[in-house]
């Protein structure tokens, strides 16, 4: 099978640098639905630049006309001027959980996220990636840390020091979900592990869905815990961030198996729970709300 992955080169940040991975353990399947009793905050910077979160992305290998426009179409969702009329709720709003994170400074993360640049890459890395290619290739806008995917990670969060400049690009990737659907992109595919249940409709398609729930824990993870020492809870090797405490997470009511109370497209008989831009519908997991205490969608 083709490798199809999507590298984010979320900011660069004049900082200290530090290594850090995103993984989603198998023990712990995506149909899991337990809630976080804490994520706390360990003093470090958050992504909090006033003028936003810069995105760019690196398309490495195929993607259909139709996959990279719900891709797209999911980051012109973060403005709400991408919704016409306007419909809640929708990405933009889920994104003010995220982004009611604060740092030490009592600074929010940046409630403004945008897609700056995006190109294409016929696997100039070849198909079969390596862990070893994963800092050089990023100083060129290319990294690539995919040995892992689909055995305990469906994408990671990271960040590298670039000379001379001496700034630091906090990027991430996100695999294919088509790859291994039950592992990456429940709850549009039956789960690989855990309780089993039949899959949703997918309102763009189980490899595209897939992504955009990968991304969204991931951005999430990368705003709130860009350098390992921000919010997280459990082990700072392997931990549970904004999005990755509340598993299995994407409405109320969610228990394991279940992901909750959806609404349902009564035309394409789809499972959503906001709207994105260009009439887009996309299903979001939860992230732990630092107000209530708990895990919350929108």
């Amino acid at each position: 099978m083709s490798v199809r992955s999507l590298f984010i080169i979320v900011n660069t940040l004049a900082l200290a640098t530090w290594s850090y991975g995103l993984n989603q353990s198998r023990n712990q399947p995506s149909s899991l639905a337990t809630s976080s009793t804490s994520v706390a905050y360990h003093g470090g910077p958050l992504l909090t630049r006033p003028s936003g979160i810069d995105i760019y992305l690196i398309w490495y290998g195929a993607f259909s006309l139709k996959d990279r426009t719900t891709i797209t179409d999911f980051f012109a969702s973060f403005s709400p001027k991408g919704l016409v009329p306007r419909q809640e709720p929708s990405v933009s709003t889920w994104w003010r959980t995220v982004s009611s994170y604060k740092d030490k400074a009592h600074a929010p993360v940046s409630r403004i996220v945008r897609l700056v640049k995006q190109v294409g890459d016929p696997y100039s890395l070849g198909k079969n990636l390596k862990r070893a290619q994963n800092r050089q290739p990023s100083q060129q806008e290319h990294n690539v840390n995919v040995e892992k995917f689909c055995m305990d990670s469906c994408g990671f969060h990271d960040s590298v020091l670039v000379t001379p400049k001496g700034s630091v690009i906090v990027y991430a990737h996100v695999g294919d979900a088509v790859q291994c659907p039950g592992f990456c992109a429940w709850p549009d595919a039956v789960p690989a592990y855990g309780p089993p249940g039949q899959a949703l409709v997918a309102p763009n398609g189980v490899g595209a869905d897939g992504m955009v729930i990968n991304m969204a824990t991931i951005l999430a993870g990368a705003a709130t815990n860009p350098f390992r020492t921000g919010y997280f809870q459990g082990d700072v090797l392997a931990p549970l961030e904004a999005v990755s405490a509340c598993p299995g997470i994407f409405g109320a009511g969610a228990y394991p198996g279940y992901p909750g109370n959806l609404m349902v497209d009564k035309f394409s008989k789809a499972s959503y729970n906001v709207y994105g831009a260009n009439g887009e519908k996309f299903l979001l997991p939860a992230v732990w709300d630092l107000v209530g205490l708990t895990c919350k969608v929108v």
